[in-house]
């Protein structure tokens, strides 16, 4: 299984679409077994969703998520984890462990400030 979460600097990013890169970490066994850092390709509707997708994701971790990206991951079967702050490891640890829910935070704002609810 594969984790991605969006991050800036080793960080969960407040909105996913924005990052600047992706850590992804390979499971086995519900322990980390590799993580690559993937530049974030680009932010263009719906692609971002595809792009995860197309790695083998089976889960996203970020901190905010448009709805429209929301839609798509779950439409691909990719779990979707919002609310999540802090380190990429400890994100994709505590959701191995099952201490990461996701609290459903949507941006509704395209913008660099955006403001993320729940």
């Amino acid at each position: 299984m594969k984790i991605a979460v969006a991050c800036d600097g080793g960080q969960v990013t407040e909105h996913f679409g924005h990052c600047q890169s992706f850590m992804i970490y390979q499971v086995e066994n519900n322990t980390i077994i590799n993580s690559e850092n993937i530049p974030n390709p680009g932010h263009r509707p719906g692609f971002l969703p595809n792009f995860l997708n197309d790695l083998g994701v089976m889960v996203i971790i970020s901190g905010g998520m448009g709805g429209g990206a929301i839609e798509i991951f779950e439409e691909k079967g990719i779990a979707v984890v919002t609310g999540a702050r802090g380190s990429t490891d400890d994100a994709a640890g505590n959701y191995l462990k099952g201490s990461l829910e996701s609290t459903g935070s949507v941006c509704h704002e395209h913008q660099h400030h955006d403001e993320c609810e729940e």
